[in-house]
């Protein structure tokens, strides 16, 4: 959202801001695997603080590119760099999770816990972020995404007693297979489900530009995320009977249906209710799917399984992201909200 609001301000174009926001998403894809496969050898500790300096350094570039009124191209190397920096927090602290915790039921309150605290940087951070950059400058709310993110990564980095601890060197390395049928399918879905909220991100900016309230991106985005952090409590309060594959297809098909009246909507008041109707299928979709790759993948190999969700969710933000600003920019938010 930092990113979408600072470039499309500086550029005037919500299909090149998506692009560049696909420049970050794109790097951030193809380097999470590796980083998780040096985070099961080597622990989070080392990981993170080389990729929290690496954050830094990408995120002053980029804001410097766009403020200095350098060339339009060096925006897409800062936002690449960026992306390269930045690590799959999810999948690290669902490792120390399933590191720390001895049963599936506590694992899976576990993974709802942890979900709810993602749905509340989700509610919070978008009103932060678009508050920063429409009412304090264009690039203050990528600043404040940027040192949040240094800042946490560090602190999460100097925690050493729930890090899973790397296997001895010279054991044989990581044992079984990583990605097999079933984690086939998984990447398949949690591709679709990036390109699903990338898609609803971007078009919500445009929405709310276009009702002429620009600065109802960041509620609007909330609600969605409120929508996912309600049904999380709800799930993790619950003792559920039902294999997890079943109820990781219920979540999918109640997103796929949510998803209909936030297309339909016209206003701003009623896509804020729709919103936040979709979002209740989001946390009942993710805890299972994320419950499943735990199950599915070697024990030595966890992070970097789980560190494949967050590359196929920021590989459909790759696609959504420019997606969604090309039909913006040719047809209108009204036609973009379709997408998801």
């Amino acid at each position: 959202i930092g990113i979408i609001l600072l470039i499309s301000d500086v550029t005037g174009s919500y299909g090149f801001a998506g692009a560049v926001a696909a420049a970050f998403a794109i790097t951030s894809a193809a380097a999470t695997p590796f980083a998780g496969r040096l985070t099961d050898r080597h622990g989070q500790h080392p990981v993170l603080l080389v990729m929290s300096a690496g954050n830094a350094v990408g995120m002053t570039a980029l804001i410097a590119c766009a403020q200095l009124d350098a060339p339009t191209w060096t925006l897409f190397p800062a936002a690449a760099v960026l992306g390269l920096a930045s690590p799959s927090l999810a999948g690290m602290v669902r490792a120390r999770w399933s590191h720390f915790v001895d049963t599936p039921g506590r694992l899976q309150t576990a993974y709802s816990l942890e979900t709810v605290a993602d749905e509340t940087i989700f509610v919070t951070g978008p009103i932060i972020v678009t508050a920063a950059a429409t009412v304090v400058h264009p690039a203050a709310g990528l600043t404040t995404a940027g040192v949040l993110a240094v800042t946490g990564c560090f602190a999460l980095a100097t925690q050493r007693r729930t890090e899973p601890v790397p296997p001895p060197r010279g054991d044989g390395g990581a044992g079984g297979t990583l990605i097999g049928p079933g984690m086939l399918v998984l990447i398949t879905v949690f591709l679709l489900l990036g390109f699903v909220f990338t898609t609803v991100d971007v078009t919500a900016v445009a929405f709310a530009d276009s009702a002429g309230h620009r600065w109802a991106t960041g509620p609007l985005l909330s609600l969605f995320a409120f929508g996912s952090m309600v049904a999380g409590l709800w799930y993790g309060a619950r003792r559920w009977h039902a294999p997890l594959h079943r109820r990781f297809c219920i979540g999918l098909m109640l997103l796929a249906a949510g998803m209909i009246p936030v297309a339909l909507v016209r206003s701003l008041p009623l896509m804020m209710v729709a919103i936040f109707f979709a979002g209740l299928a989001i946390s009942p979709t993710v805890i299972p799917g994320f419950g499943l790759i735990d199950r599915l993948v070697p024990r030595d190999r966890l992070t970097e399984g789980l560190s494949w969700a967050g590359t196929s969710i920021r590989t459909g933000i790759t696609v959504g992201a420019p997606t969604a600003g090309w039909i913006i920019d040719e047809y209108g938010a009204g036609v973009a909200f379709l997408v998801p």
